[in-house]
């Protein structure tokens, strides 16, 4: 006799520990799957063991984002401390980046589309129209702090912003960190790894305190709900942001899908031919102009709209664990956990956030959205960041916005640093 409940919760109550049991074992014998067997086989019945936990554990689940953080840094202890044998590190690594089967950007194409998809066409115009004051007000406060900060302590300002607020600023390691190491050895003459050394642990404490400040930031929006648009980033009582249809058919799951992945082709097609612009920021643009144009069938819309429903529900567990396995280098963190520095990287999530929070109100954003999209998704880990800090703060319907502040803003900040490392070059 089972107790009247849901399949899921019937689930998680002990068969999925069974599952858990059969892939660590399969791990320890060394005949663990690769590719996304080996994935559903161990991560995701380890993310819905530990999913739950995260949102019951007090100060973790109030403060500290719950299931997201501690899924992450479970990942990346796993590695850490060697629980997750070598081979099994380097597949899900294959799994999860362009190189192998390139999951994340899968994940991502998917929240993309059906994210703009859900938004009213009017809404999406007017506020991608207004959507660079307030990234630029978050750059502009948290550098202008920082070098008022560096010129008290005599360190040097430009030190300080170069070597910690653009790559927190950056957009994520790839697409941040990587290129702007690449600006700084092609002008100083400076190793690379040298400069990396510097940059990755401004990047993942910038990315840790950017899923706090999530976690808070949503904690805030309902203490008092004036701040918050509830996912909603546009103040506008004239718009009616009515959800599309839901429904998971198979039919309606494979379509979405399909067009997801169509419009990421796009976005690689685009990139193709102009490769300054990164293929996903050319896939937001190309979704948001047919949103707008209104030429997407409500049919496809409603399909992709359950689809982005749909991921979220099944894959974002199993990502956040990913992204701790394979992005996260939790040795990189501990070696930089000095008392000042971890204060000037909070600084710079708080102040960025701030920033853009202010900055969007000025032009009819709610706080707490523009806070999150323009400010915390500038300075979290590009787009593994934007899926926690979104997770975080529950707002996952935000991708677009996120997309557009780790990508374009991000581009922005790889060209401020070499004009900042030409200036200090020039100088010494």
């Amino acid at each position: 006799m089972t107790p009247n409940f849901a399949p899921e919760k019937l689930f998680l109550r002990w068969p999925v520990t069974i599952f858990l049991g059969l892939g660590l074992l399969a791990m320890y014998l060394g005949v663990l799957p690769t590719g996304i067997i080996g994935v559903a086989c161990l991560l995701v019945p380890m993310a819905l063991v530990v999913e739950p936990l995260g949102d019951r554990i007090p100060i973790l689940k109030d403060y500290l984002g719950g299931s997201p953080l501690l899924l992450i840094f479970l990942g990346a202890a796993l590695v850490h401390f060697k629980i997750l044998p070598e081979v099994v590190v380097k597949s899900f690594d294959g799994f999860m980046k362009e190189s192998g089967a390139n999951f994340l950007d899968f994940f991502i194409c998917s929240l993309i589309t059906g994210a703009i998809l859900g938004i009213h066409s009017k809404m999406l115009l007017k506020a991608g129209l207004r959507y660079g004051v307030p990234v630029l007000g978050g750059i502009a406060l948290s550098c202008a702090l920082l070098a008022l900060v560096g010129l008290a302590s005599g360190r040097g300002w430009k030190e300080l912003v170069l070597n910690i607020g653009f790559p927190i600023l950056g957009g994520g390691m790839g697409g941040g960190a990587v290129p702007m190491a690449k600006v700084v050895t092609g002008i100083t003459g400076q190793d690379l790894k040298q400069v990396l050394s510097i940059f990755v642990p401004a990047v993942v404490l910038g990315n840790i305190f950017s899923i706090i400040a999530a976690a808070l930031l949503d904690r805030l929006g309902r203490k008092f709900p004036g701040l918050s648009g509830n996912g909603v980033l546009l103040q506008d009582s004239m718009l009616v942001q009515e959800e599309p249809k839901i429904e998971f058919s198979a039919a309606n799951l494979i379509i979405g899908a399909v067009v997801a992945c169509g419009f990421y082709a796009c976005g690689k097609i685009l990139n193709h031919f102009v490769p300054a612009v990164h293929n996903l920021a050319w896939m937001v643009v190309v979704v948001a102009l047919g949103n707008i144009a209104g030429i997407i069938p409500g049919y496809i819309i409603n399909a992709c709209y359950s689809w982005f429903k749909f991921v979220v529900k099944a894959f974002v567990g199993i990502v956040l664990l990913a992204i701790g396995v394979v992005f996260t280098d939790l040795g990189e963190v501990i070696r930089s956990i000095t008392p000042s520095y971890v204060l000037l990287c909070a600084t710079v999530v708080v102040v960025a956030s701030l920033g853009a929070g202010l900055a969007g109100r000025l032009v009819g954003f709610y706080f707490i959205e523009s806070a999150i999209t323009a400010g915390l998704c500038m300075t979290n880990m590009g787009g593994t960041g934007d899926v926690a800090v979104l997770s975080a703060s529950k707002r996952m319907q935000l991708m677009p916005f996120a997309r557009i502040s780790t990508s374009m803003g991000g581009a922005l900040i790889i060209f401020l640093c070499g004009l900042l490392a030409s200036l200090i070059h020039q100088n010494q």
